[in-house]
C-alpha cells in the first residue's frame, strides 16, 4: 500500500464507505477511527501513529477543529487543516475571513443577546434567517417572515440554548429558495449542483433531501471557489453559494461535506477525486 489514511469520524456514512471502497485502487489503506476514542494530547499521538493523513470528518459542530489542532501538533497531516476546520466551524469567523480577502459573503449580524437581536431586526429588512453560529444540516435554522413572531423565536434560544448554542446569526433571506453546492477537492471544482426547497420546507439543504440538479461551472463560481481555497488552503470543501442580483455570495463552507447529492446530480466520481488527492499527499 502506498499510504495509510485515518478517517476520523463519529460514524461511517455513505461517503466514508465510498471512500473506503475506492481507496485500494489508489494504493491506499483506509481505516475508520472513532473520534471519541482518540485521547489526543500526548505529543506522540498513539491513536494516530503510523497514519500518513488524518481525514477529519467529524460531524460534531466543534470537535473537528480540536482534533485537527492536536493531530497537527503531533506532526500528523490533517485533511482539512486545523486552520480551515476552525474557520468553517464558525459561520461568523468564516465570513469575516473570506470578506477580508475580497470574497463576497452574505450580510449578517452576530446575535449574542436579546439586545443584539432587537438591534439586528431594526437594521435588516424582513424576511430574515436566524441560524446558530455553530451548526449544520439545516438544524435550528428559522425563517422569520413577520416581526410579530420574531421575539417568540428568540425566546427559544434564550430559554433553551446553552453556552455556544446561544451564539446566532441574523441575515437577509436571499437566494429565492435555492442554493448552489460546490464540491471542491484540492483546488478543483469536482461538481456543482443547485438545491431547491421542496414541499413545505423552505430550507434548501442537501441533508434535507431537497430537489437538486447539476449546474455549469461558470467563471463567477470558479473565481469564488478559487478565492475560498486561496484563503483556507487546499482541501475538501462544500462551498455553498446564493445567487443574488449582484452575483454569487458565499453562505457557508463545510469542511466535512456530504457529497452523495452532488454526485447524484452531476455524475461526478467524487470518491475517486478524493482518492487521487490523498495519493498525491502521501507520495
Amino acid at each position: 500500500m502506498g499510504g495509510r489514511i485515518a478517517i476520523v469520524a463519529d460514524r461511517i456514512g455513505w461517503e466514508e464507505r465510498r471512500l473506503m471502497t475506492a481507496a485500494p485502487g489508489f494504493g491506499l489503506e483506509v481505516d475508520w477511527i472513532n473520534d471519541e476514542s482518540l485521547c489526543l494530547g500526548d505529543p506522540a499521538a498513539p491513536s494516530l501513529a503510523g497514519y500518513d493523513v488524518a481525514m477529519v470528518r467529524s460531524r460534531s459542530y466543534t470537535r473537528g477543529g480540536l482534533i485537527a489542532t492536536l493531530a497537527e501538533a503531533a506532526g500528523v497531516l490533517t485533511l482539512n487543516s486545523a486552520k480551515a476546520v476552525h474557520a468553517c466551524e464558525n459561520k461568523a469567523v468564516l465570513r469575516v475571513v473570506l470578506a477580508a480577502a475580497g470574497i463576497p459573503v452574505s450580510d449578517f449580524r452576530l446575535v449574542l443577546s436579546r439586545k443584539d437581536f432587537e438591534k439586528a431586526l431594526a437594521e435588516l429588512a424582513l424576511p430574515l434567517v436566524f441560524k446558530p453560529v455553530y451548526g449544520g444540516m439545516g438544524k435550528r435554522v428559522t425563517l422569520i417572515r413577520d416581526s410579530d413572531v420574531a421575539q417568540s423565536v428568540y425566546d427559544y434560544v434564550e430559554d433553551l440554548g446553552h453556552a455556544f448554542e446561544q451564539a446566532c446569526l441574523l441575515e437577509p433571506y436571499i437566494g429565492g429558495g435555492t442554493s448552489v453546492r460546490c464540491l471542491v477537492v484540492g483546488r478543483e471544482l469536482v461538481g456543482a449542483a443547485e438545491f431547491s426547497s421542496g414541499g413545505t420546507d423552505w430550507r434548501n439543504n442537501a441533508a434535507l433531501g431537497n430537489n437538486h440538479r447539476a449546474v455549469a461551472h461558470d467563471p463567477d463560481v470558479l473565481k469564488i471557489v478559487d478565492g475560498v481555497v486561496g484563503v483556507l488552503g487546499e482541501g475538501i470543501y462544500g462551498v455553498d453559494l446564493f445567487r443574488t442580483g449582484d452575483g454569487y455570495v458565499v453562505n457557508e463552507v463545510n469542511h466535512a461535506p456530504a457529497f452523495r447529492a452532488v454526485a447524484s446530480a452531476t455524475g461526478a466520481d467524487v470518491e475517486s477525486a478524493i482518492g487521487a488527492h490523498l495519493k498525491e499527499l502521501t507520495q
